[in-house]
């Protein structure tokens, strides 16, 4: 059986550690029988840990790592053979650079990409390119597109996205696209905003999804696992670094308490200052990346995730707590609230050491029973609204409008034998 269509995904960076959900998405519409092409500008300059993610690696296409040369000539074919191609995209590569407020140099290398980019896909006979994230990637897509490329289409997640959006030219960027994907309805609404009138119809919510077959709900923990972890680039927008201040509010009367922060970033040093500063190094340990596997293990032995971001879209790993059965310490930001409530976490405002404290107070004090009720509440949301597989079938059905067909088997049944397709 041949492929139900050939699309590519095109990043920025892939594959990274922080985004295990978009390989995870590639998988399941794989499994649906969609050709996936990887593409991206560039490779991850930090360690990746997770050997599914060697293996993506070697499984991408890069246009500009190790391929400098090949880009200005793909740049000079596109002058030779698609002149036409290049003035039509002209007004819109302007548009983009006149938006940003400034980087002609980058700009350049933005057209440059989207000519090779163009090429790629009519040597490989990809139909549509879809992008994650509304910024480089999506402008290359979308220049490509003008110059005769496939269609495309993207996933804005936030919250870098929206902070200075006019400058990202969503109502371009969504105004040429096939569709455009929110991960949250909140998300929805900010890209809703940005859009022309006429292309608010464009934007469908497709929820980011994890795997439920990796995650086997944990047992209760026991009265005396006092471990809380907590999972994410250590940034300013994580706000790790009100944790060891609300821990040495907290260790009097939970002398047993633990937090794990698993994860790296330029704020390492400042909440290393933070835990001497509190007197908490006992307490509190900086674990650094770490696979999959190995978080996916930490968060079932703890008690509940704690997550105090200032700025989020909707954390995967909030999905991944709470399949494994654990509860969540979260703030009242972007599309949290759409997942978390008081019946299976708590939200607080972010940077409220008051709330915080009282938040992982009540998680620490909370019985066995009571966090194995919320953690249940939880499993069932995430299997409700983020499977990975319903939401491939989801954008399987996107991807077929763009590529003007029809899906190729209902989507019912079950994916096809894809040692059948290798037989034919």
């Amino acid at each position: 059986m041949r492929p139900t269509m050939k699309i590519a995904y095109f990043l920025n960076t892939y594959p990274a550690p922080s985004a295990t959900f978009i390989r995870g998405e590639i998988a399941a519409l794989e499994e649906l029988g969609v050709e996936v092409v990887r593409l991206a500008v560039r490779r991850f300059d930090g360690p990746l840990v997770d050997p599914a993610d060697w293996q993506e690696v070697d499984m991408t296409r890069y246009l500009l790592d190790g391929n400098v040369k090949g880009l200005f000539k793909a740049a000079l074919r596109e002058l030779l053979v698609n002149p036409a191609g290049l003035v039509r995209a002209l007004p819109a590569w302007w548009t983009l650079l006149a938006n940003a407020r400034g980087g002609a140099v980058r700009h350049v290398a933005y057209m440059m990409q989207a000519a090779a980019l163009r090429q790629q896909a009519k040597r490989l006979g990809i139909g549509h390119v879809h992008s994650h994230y509304s910024n480089n990637a999506a402008a290359v897509a979308m220049l490509s597109s003008i110059l005769g490329g496939p269609s495309y289409s993207f996933t804005a997640h936030g919250p870098d996205e929206f902070i200075e959006p006019e400058r990202l030219s969503f109502n371009e960027k969504i105004a040429r696209s096939a569709f455009a994907v929110a991960i949250s309805n909140y998300g929805r609404g900010l890209l809703a905003s940005l859009a022309g009138p006429e292309d608010a119809g464009k934007i469908h919510v497709v929820r980011c999804g994890i795997d439920l077959g990796d995650f086997e709900p944990a047992p209760a923990p026991s009265p005396d696992n006092l471990t809380l972890v907590c999972v994410g680039r250590l940034c300013a927008a994580k706000g790790q670094v009100h944790i060891p201040a609300a821990v040495a509010a907290l260790k009097r009367d939970f002398p047993g308490i633990r937090v794990v922060l698993v994860g790296d970033g330029d704020k390492r040093q400042e909440i290393e200052a933070e835990i001497v500063r509190h007197g908490v190094a006992q307490e509190v340990r900086l674990h650094g990346w770490a696979s999959n596997g190995e978080v996916r293990r930490m968060v079932a032995e703890a008690r509940a995730l704690l997550l105090p971001s200032y700025a989020e879209g909707l954390p995967i790993v909030i999905m991944e707590a709470f399949a494994l059965g654990r509860p969540v310490i979260s703030t009242t930001v972007a599309g949290i609230p759409e997942l978390v409530d008081d019946s299976c976490g708590w939200l607080v405002t972010p940077g409220d050491h008051g709330q915080l404290v009282g938040a992982m107070r009540a998680a620490l004090a909370a019985s066995p029973d009571e966090l194995q009720r919320m953690g249940s509440v939880g499993r069932a949301r995430v299997e409700q609204s983020h499977d990975r597989h319903r939401l491939g079938r989801e954008l399987l059905q996107l991807f077929a409008a763009a590529d003007g067909e029809a899906p190729a088997r209902p989507f019912s049944q079950p994916p096809a034998d894809r040692s059948a397709e290798a037989a034919e």
